[in-house]
């Protein structure tokens, strides 16, 4: 039997103040609160103390955001899927934002050790006027470390009900996907970086975020490896390839920053735990 770990998050108003009740069971847990930004935006960091996830495990983290909150919420470390003896490994994150409400989910790297049989399942439900920004950056295996992703497989799963669905599996023999310059052309970091809402976005609104995230590609060196679009009126989403994690989060940090600035009118303010 592997580790079942629940964590419940409620974000709630008190005043102008974003507040937060969490309740855990097994090996999840929140840091405390952090207000670098002010009252208004809650900062939390999530830990999971054993450092990864191996075949059994069963990770379920709950967020739920009132109506006016603002939460962002990322990691410590690297998500660690570690090879497994034949049980899938599995964490799975749901949000339901409310009206009004602002989530931005900006964990660090997920790492698919070689063997290792993972989903990294993440449903996000936005009501009428919530919005978010969110992230995923995957690396298959540990290219610096010479360490390759040579068996195994894991499924990404990442939905936003009724507007946008993405399920695929990457398994380690599957050499078309994994070399082909119609897939991952021998890249072994990939990433998703997405700005939605619970409504329509304008029109003139999407067109500036496209237009900013395609700026930055240009003056970086992942530049020819990055792409930008908008699928539905109500998401933008971006997509990169690298043959490391930094790159790759550097790129979306300075994305993000200009997003934070055109739907937001906020600075960057990036988490202190990213600078330790």
């Amino acid at each position: 039997m592997g580790w079942l770990g629940h964590l419940d998050i409620a974000y709630r108003r008190d005043g102008d103040r974003t507040t937060a009740l969490d309740r855990h069971d097994g090996p999840l847990r929140v840091l405390q609160r952090l207000y670098p930004e002010g009252e208004r935006i809650c900062h939390h960091v999530l830990v999971h103390p054993p450092g990864g996830i191996v075949g059994g495990d069963e990770l379920h983290v709950q967020l739920d955001l009132a109506e006016g909150t603002h939460a962002l919420v990322t990691t410590p470390s690297a998500t660690r899927y570690y090879r497994s003896a034949g049980e899938p490994a599995l964490q799975a994150v749901r949000a339901c934002v409310a009206p009004g409400a602002r989530l931005e989910w900006l964990p660090l790297e997920t790492i698919a050790y070689s063997a290792c049989l993972a989903e990294n399942r993440q449903r996000f439900e936005l009501a009428p006027g919530a919005e978010m920004m969110g992230w995923e950056m995957l690396a298959l295996g540990l290219p610096a470390a010479g360490l390759g992703f040579e068996r195994g497989h894991i499924t990404q799963h990442l939905e936003l009900p009724g507007v946008w669905l993405e399920r695929g599996r990457i398994d380690a023999q599957d050499q078309r996907l994994l070399e082909s310059p119609l897939g991952l052309a021998g890249q072994r970091v990939l990433g998703t970086l997405w700005l939605a809402g619970g409504s329509a976005l304008p029109a003139e609104l999407r067109s500036q975020l496209l237009d900013s995230a395609r700026e930055v590609f240009a003056g970086h060196a992942l530049g020819p490896w990055a792409g930008a679009t908008s699928p539905d009126a109500q998401i933008v989403v971006c997509r990169a390839l690298a043959p490391r994690v930094e790159p790759l989060f550097a790129l979306w940090r300075e994305v993000r920053a200009r997003w934070r600035a055109l739907l937001w009118g906020l600075e960057a303010q990036p988490p202190r735990i990213w600078s330790s």
